[in-house]
């Protein structure tokens, strides 16, 4: 995905699910996948961020978007039953599904861990994109070319001391995308997931106060990888754990 390049209107005319949409990476891949024609959803917990996603995509001229607010961390399966309900109704369809949203409170040795935190941290990381994945499911199959993106980390692939129930859910998410892209490998559904490494977020923040902001990239510069997975330019490509190249 190197000096990727994508066409003006490489998302014309798809409708495209984004959680973790008012912030960081979320919001800087839902401008972009509306500046490239997507009708983008919008999804998160905080109205007032997607809202200001909402109103700079108008501003830009992109497609009007939707906002659909809904805090994963208490969301029950019937609430990703009624998600998927609202979008048939209103798309009839889905072409493309980010999973972003990522719970970080602290680090913590597991022996210090507090049980209620590490449930809730499943809950948003792994738990989240396997209800809304199985809900959405049928609207993706839909779509002629249907893309599911996870937003993975290096730890899912190696775990380190205090990282605690974050490395574990992402693990389980990375391992989700692979026994999904396998079951669907004959579908038009494709799934693969993306590591955006060290990138200046709230999230990043939180957990390294004292890091200088100038060290890490913004997250407009992956924004371009997010493109390729979720349009036709990575028709083939699944199952694959890709994560960012320093340009």
């Amino acid at each position: 995905m190197k000096d990727y390049n994508p066409a003006s209107d490489l998302l014309q005319d798809r409708v495209i699910l984004v959680t973790g949409a008012g912030d960081g990476i979320g919001r800087a891949v839902s401008l972009a996948c509306a500046a490239h024609g997507a009708t983008v959803v919008l999804l998160g917990k905080t109205i007032s961020k997607l809202e200001a996603v909402y109103d700079a995509i108008e501003d830009a001229g992109g497609p009007t978007p939707a906002i659909y607010p809904m805090h994963l961390a208490g969301a029950t399966p019937v609430d990703y039953d009624m998600l998927a309900q609202k979008l048939d109704e209103n798309f009839g369809h889905l072409d493309g599904l980010l999973h972003n949203a990522a719970d970080l409170p602290y680090l913590s040795r597991i022996s210090d861990y507090d049980v209620e935190t590490w449930m809730q941290v499943m809950q948003v990381n792994l738990n989240a994109p396997f209800l809304m994945t199985q809900a959405c499911l049928p609207l993706l199959q839909k779509s002629a070319d249907a893309s599911i993106v996870f937003s993975s980390d290096a730890v899912a692939h190696h775990g380190k001391a205090y990282w605690g129930a974050y490395a574990a859910s992402k693990a389980g998410a990375e391992n989700l995308m692979q026994t999904l892209a396998d079951e669907l490998e004959n579908s038009p559904v494709r799934v693969n997931s993306f590591d955006p490494g060290p990138t200046l977020t709230s999230l990043r923040r939180r957990i390294f106060p004292g890091e200088n902001p100038e060290t890490l990239k913004q997250p407009e510069a992956v924004v371009n990888d997010y493109l390729w997975l979720l349009g036709p330019d990575s028709q083939g490509s699944n199952g694959r754990s890709l994560r960012y190249e320093t340009k």
